[in-house]
C-alpha cells in the first residue's frame, strides 16, 4: 500500500487527463452561465453540479481518497474552512469531502476567464484582489455574508499553491475574516494532491493517493477578545495544526 503523497511507479503525466477535467469544468460552467443570463440560476442547481463535477474529476484521475477526522465536521454547523494548498485538485477533493455547500475565496484573475469566470460569479464564489487591501476587505465582507447565510467558505491562507508541499507564509486577510465572523474555523490538511497535479503543472497523473485530515474546529473568539494582537497567535495556532498532518 502506498502512503498518501507517494506516486505510483506506473504514474505518467498526461495532458489528456488534464484536458478531460478542464472539459468537465466547462461542461458545468456553460449551463450555469446560461441560467444566470435567464435569471434561473439557483444555489441548489449549482450545488448539484459541483457535486457531480467533483465526483467526475476525482474518478477520472483515479484518486484514492482517504479521509481522517470526518467526525470533526458537525452536521448543521457552518465553518470557515482553512486548508493548505498544493494543487488544483484540492478543489474537487474538498467539495467531495466537505460537500457542495461551500464556496471559495479565489483570485480575481480566474473571474476573467471566458465562461468559467462568469460561472464562478453566478455560483457565488468570491473574487479577491490581493494587490488592493481595500478591495480585498470588501471581498471578505462578501464572504462574511455567505457564512452568515449558512454556506461554508474556504480560504487557503497561503494565497497560492505550494511547489514543495510545505506550508508557505500565511496572508493576513483570511484571519481578519476569521476574527470578524466569529464562526468556528475548520482546519483541513491535504496530502497527495500535488502528486495528481503539482503547482503550476499542466499534466495530471492518475492514481494519486490523497489523504484529507479534518482537524477539530478552532474557536476564534478567545483570539478576537485580544483585539488586533489576537491575529498572530491565531495564525501560529492554525499553522501548527495544519503542519501536524503534513
Amino acid at each position: 500500500m502506498l502512503r498518501a503523497g507517494a506516486r505510483p511507479e506506473s504514474a505518467r503525466r498526461s495532458l489528456r487527463l488534464s484536458l478531460q477535467n478542464v472539459y468537465e469544468t466547462f461542461e458545468i460552467s456553460v449551463p450555469t452561465v446560461v441560467e444566470a443570463l435567464q435569471g434561473r440560476v439557483t444555489k441548489a442547481l449549482c450545488d448539484a453540479r459541483l457535486t457531480r463535477w467533483a465526483h467526475h474529476v476525482i474518478e477520472n484521475a483515479g484518486i484514492d481518497l482517504e479521509v481522517v477526522g470526518r467526525k470533526n465536521l458537525a452536521p448543521g454547523e457552518t465553518y470557515l474552512v482553512m486548508s493548505n494548498h498544493q494543487s488544483l485538485y484540492d478543489i474537487p477533493v474538498l467539495f467531495s469531502v466537505i460537500g457542495a455547500n461551500i464556496r471559495m475565496v479565489t483570485k480575481k484573475e480566474l473571474f476573467h476567464v471566458p465562461v468559467f469566470g462568469a460561472a464562478l460569479a453566478a455560483a457565488g464564489f468570491i473574487s479577491i484582489d490581493r494587490s488592493n487591501r481595500h478591495t480585498a476587505i470588501r471581498s471578505l465582507e462578501g464572504a462574511r455574508a455567505l457564512l452568515a447565510s449558512g454556506t461554508h467558505v474556504w480560504i487557503a491562507p497561503e494565497g497560492t499553491r505550494s511547489r514543495t508541499g510545505q506550508l508557505l507564509p500565511f496572508k493576513k486577510g483570511a484571519f481578519y475574516l476569521a476574527l470578524e465572523a466569529g464562526l468556528p474555523i475548520l482546519p483541513v490538511t491535504l496530502v497527495g494532491t500535488r502528486d495528481a497535479l503539482p503547482a503550476k503543472g499542466v499534466r495530471s497523473s492518475a492514481g494519486a493517493r490523497v489523504c484529507v485530515t479534518i482537524h477539530p474546529p478552532i474557536d476564534p473568539r478567545p483570539f478576537a477578545e485580544m483585539g488586533k494582537k489576537g491575529r498572530d497567535p491565531l495564525m501560529a495556532h492554525l499553522r501548527a495544526v495544519l503542519e501536524s498532518a503534513l
